[in-house]
């Protein structure tokens, strides 16, 4: 039985108290005494030759709080708990590298996996039983985590020997699973023929995506098949990727009054989501909404782009700059709740033919479309909701900006979700790129502004008197060695700062976190990169991430940093690094497209044509503008005011630039490909022509 609130308040806090992890702290009063990952409770695991029982979750997840209120927060469970392991808390956020090594190994035993995620493990580390959710007891063909725990107990007390055979098996198997092993493959673009034929083949169209439901967003791939579409000409991988675009956009999983995207839909047509929203995801979609809106021009795309950002300025943005991690799904307890409205909520706040057009256009009605309530969506094109409300396209446009703005206004007032408000390198990265890059392509200043205070936090405040990054920032404290992924994000969104506010600083911290990056995380003997410092602490297995997940892989965004970033500062040695990289997941790319996006983007920055474009003169952010107006992934841009001389410019750009003028003092352009440069293009109609022809 679960106790009353009552009598947790009256609890101790348990060893998680001193945690800076929310997801962390909401498990410090549990009658269950945890302890935080750390040498204290391993040693405590063999000194009492016990087996720990691991529980990996994070702040946002559903089932996380569902597991807890069911069984940590169970004295009962909680004393066969105690009594029998120990017990340790993992925030996934914080401990990555846990995470990867432990998933692999409930994917090996059950071909699943999620969160919570629950393993045991010898007091030596090395996993013998887990799962995910477990309910308290057996229900509905799942075994109960009461009977879990005694039966884990009685074969360690009786079958010791059969428990150790099993686990040393088992993390072999670990081991042998975190290298890529795949035969490798010429860089050419049959890799990405296939990858497109994969990715066409895989494709939903009708509602848009891939694949059934659970749907995920998979926005890397979409990036992918813009190019594909760009690279071979072929419409059918644009129309896949629009479709994508268009349906998230329409679905529930957009949030249509607040912008932003929540995590995933649990159906096949985006309706219905789980209501978490997660900074990476923000990131990750804007990247392909700008990339759509520079194909297409496609308006939409544009203002897709703005909410979702406004959305992170808005509720995601620390006063010091950096950005939060999370929102979660949950507000007073029930999933959803912030996000959803009855039709009675909605007549409350809009009266008349407001009422009747936003009801019609968003899918409210008095039955609902989840659970008895409505989750917001455009179900039909606004130019047939137009014709059959016989309102004109404008003006109903009009109506429903001024219909969203009121339930915003209202939905305010309600008690938000809780937010993760811990600062990650990696996520951060990628959300400073975007920013970055929409300042680029729509012209807006503030993401600018935005990208560069965020970058300024993490290399201010998150890094090592030696320069080293760490991994997260939370209530005054930087923690933990940084990740692969942390590095390869950083030196990813430094190198669009640049390009968005010419401070070449930015380039210089990029160019300090690569060398770190070879420096501790290169494979010399394997190529390629670990995902953990070469001073990292000791695991079981030490792993290299090589396949996307909801986040690029860390080895796709290490080779997509290095080339960016050595094209930009004219070192070669760098792109060969990323090259390299490249090699030792060809046969991976070959393969599984799906998991490869990131890597994949990369190999078609390498095979080109990428150029370097630089802008000398006096009105340099207009010819940026328009040069990041158009489709041109394969490039980095440089530019210079005409009265810097050649001894005043910054190091790391110095060869780019160096000899370039203004002509005629005006803004002058040259684009390049390996410092061969064509015939300047002086002024900006004559770019505008010269962009066209590209």
């Amino acid at each position: 039985m679960t106790d009353s609130s009552s009598e947790s308040e009256k609890r101790k806090p348990n060893r998680l108290i001193d945690e800076t992890s929310p997801y962390l702290l909401q498990h410090a009063y549990n009658p269950v005494e945890w302890f935080p990952w750390n040498e204290d409770a391993l040693k405590r695991a063999r000194e009492l030759d016990r087996p720990i029982f691991l529980s990996i979750g994070y702040s946002a997840c559903h089932w996380c709080h569902v597991m807890e209120h069911e069984s940590f927060e169970d004295s009962g469970i909680a004393e066969l708990m105690n009594e029998h392991y120990v017990c340790i808390k993992v925030d996934r956020e914080e401990r990555p590298d846990l995470d990867q090594i432990y998933m692999n190994s409930v994917q090996l035993m059950t071909r699943s996996g999620g969160w919570p995620m629950s393993v045991f493990m010898t007091p030596d580390l090395k996993p013998f039983f887990g799962g995910t959710y477990w309910p308290p007891e057996s229900r509905m063909g799942m075994p109960g985590f009461r009977d879990i725990l005694q039966k884990v107990n009685e074969a360690w007390s009786e079958r010791r020997a059969d428990v150790i055979k099993g686990a040393d098996e088992l993390t072999q198997a670990v081991i042998e699973s975190v290298v890529p092993h795949s035969q490798r493959s010429n860089l050419d673009e049959s890799i990405l023929q296939n990858a497109m034929r994969d990715l066409l083949r895989a494709a939903d169209r009708t509602h848009g995506g891939f694949g059934g439901a659970p749907k995920f967003p998979h926005p890397m791939d979409i990036r992918v098949l813009l190019r594909a579409w760009k690279r071979f000409g072929n419409e059918d991988a644009l129309a896949v990727a629009r479709l994508a675009l268009d349906k998230m956009a329409l679905g529930g999983i957009y949030d249509h009054l607040g912008g932003g995207f929540h995590r995933y839909a649990t159906d096949a047509r985006w309706l219905v989501p789980h209501f978490e929203k997660m900074l990476y995801d923000n990131a990750l979609l804007t990247m392909a909404y700008l990339e759509a809106f520079q194909a297409t021009g496609e308006s939409d795309y544009a203002r897709v782009v703005r909410e979702t950002l406004d959305y992170v300025l808005r509720e995601m943005t620390q006063p010091e700059g950096g950005f939060y991690s999370t929102q979660d799904a949950d507000s007073e307890g029930v999933e959803g709740k912030f996000f959803v409205w009855t039709e009675e909520e909605v007549l409350q706040v809009l009266g008349g033919d407001d009422e009747k057009h936003f009801s019609y256009c968003y899918d409210v009605t008095s039955q609902g479309n989840w659970e008895g309530n409505n989750i917001l969506n455009r179900v039909k094109p606004h130019a047939a909701a137009a014709a059959m409300l016989q309102v004109d396209e404008n003006e109903l446009s009009e109506v429903l900006s001024r219909c969203r703005e009121q339930l915003f206004e209202v939905r305010s007032s309600r008690i938000a979700p809780g937010r993760d408000d811990k600062v990650l390198a990696s996520w951060n990265g990628l959300m400073i790129a975007a920013m970055a890059q929409a300042a680029q392509v729509l012209g807006e200043q503030k993401y600018a502004t935005a990208a560069k205070q965020a970058a300024d936090f993490v290399l201010e405040t998150m890094r090592t008197d030696g320069g080293h990054l760490l991994h997260s920032y939370k209530d005054g404290r930087s923690r933990f060695n940084a990740y692969l992924d942390d590095y390869a994000c950083m030196i990813d969104g430094l190198v669009e700062v640049y390009q968005s506010t010419s401070h070449a600083d930015y380039l210089c911290s990029a160019l300090e976190l690569a060398n770190v990056m070879i420096e501790q995380f290169h494979d010399t003997d394997g190529g390629g990169f670990f995902y953990t410092s070469s001073d990292h602490e000791e695991l079981i297995a030490r792993n290299k991430d090589s396949q996307d997940n909801a986040t690029p892989s860390g080895n796709g965004m290490a080779a997509t940093s290095l080339l960016r970033v050595g094209r930009l500062c004219s070192r070669p040695d760098l792109e060969a690094k990323a090259v390299e990289t490249l090699e030792v997941l060809s046969g991976q790319m070959a393969r599984i497209a799906m998991a490869s996006g990131q890597a994949l983007i990369a190999l078609d920055f390498v095979l080109g044509p990428t150029r370097e474009i630089v802008v000398v003169g006096p009105d340099t952010k207009a010819a940026i503008r328009l040069v990041q107006g158009h489709f041109l992934p394969n490039k980095v841009v440089a530019s210079v005011s005409t009265d810097t001389r050649d001894d005043e410019l910054p190091e790391p750009i110095k060869l780019l630039i160096s000899g370039k003028t203004a002509s005629d003092n005006q803004t002058t352009t040259y684009v390049c490909e390996h410092g061969t440069c064509g015939d300047p293009v002086v002024g900006i109609d004559n770019l505008r022509d010269a962009l066209e022809a590209m």
